[in-house]
């Protein structure tokens, strides 16, 4: 089904690769496409409950955009965006599940955006993050503009994004860009000890958390607290917290089966 990325599907936890390795994993308009379509897929499948997104080998997460196939494409850029980067994008802000980037690698450009977009990143500590795009006339795009402030405040995000420098991932955790910075060594493990936490976590508490938060940054207290009344009431008929509930007054550890 998928001819530019690697799709598994193992136990709860979904993962998807980028494997473009010829183009350190270039968005095409291809690839973008079946990130979409495997975000979904994890989305639809109430097996899941943690997605990983993450590059092929130890080069790269993803270069950014493909050039080469976007100048061929006879497409304007805002047909490019509205069609494959923003679909894309917004299904990783939207899917009800928690999204970890392994940061296996460079992340620039539009790669950066698609890290930027996941809920913790967990990045080597020999790679960077760079928003490149000011370097060939081009501003942020692909939620960039959006997530870059509110993760580091307005006078970093513009510094970062109007000199496009390499932020190498201890300084992206130590300003708050980033989860975490491991050595590359310690990559994996920390990955696999965060997957299984959301694995074994109530997925319906954590999506509905994420989808909540989604809207805290332009909406005010009122509208914030009724999210909360609403999501709440609903979470409270889950399967999860009520086995939640009884554990912790039968001083137990729960068994959440997100539902």
């Amino acid at each position: 089904m998928y001819q530019h990325l690697l799709f598994e599907n193992t136990d709860g936890i979904a993962t998807i690769t980028l494997n473009r390795p010829q183009v350190y994993h270039a968005l095409s308009p291809a690839l973008i496409n079946e990130i979409t379509i495997a975000v979904k897929a994890a989305e639809s499948d109430d097996a899941v409950r943690v997605l990983i997104i993450t590059g092929e080998g130890d080069k790269a997460f993803c270069s950014g955009a493909d050039l080469k196939e976007t100048a061929s494409s006879g497409q304007g850029a805002d047909e490019i965006l509205r069609e494959y980067y923003n679909p894309m994008i917004q299904a990783i802000r939207t899917i009800p599940k928690p999204v970890i980037c392994r940061l296996n690698g460079l992340a620039v450009g539009a790669g950066c955006s698609l890290a930027l977009a996941c809920d913790v990143v967990i990045a080597r500590e020999d790679t960077y993050l760079s928003l490149l795009f000011v370097q060939i006339g081009l501003m942020p795009d692909a939620g960039a503009t959006f997530f870059l402030p509110r993760l580091v405040g307005m006078a970093r995000a513009f510094e970062i994004a109007s000199t496009g420098r390499k932020v190498y991932a201890p300084e992206a955790a130590s300003i708050g860009l980033i989860s975490r910075s491991v050595p590359a060594t310690e990559l994996d493990a920390a990955i696999e000890q965060t997957a299984a936490y959301y694995r074994n976590a109530p997925t319906q508490a954590i999506g509905a958390m994420k989808l909540v938060m989604n809207e805290s940054f332009h909406s005010d207290l009122a509208k914030m607290q009724q999210y909360e009344l609403e999501n709440q009431e609903r979470l409270f008929k889950t399967y999860d917290a009520q086995e939640g509930i009884a554990s912790f007054l039968q001083k137990k550890g729960p068994d959440f089966q997100g539902r």
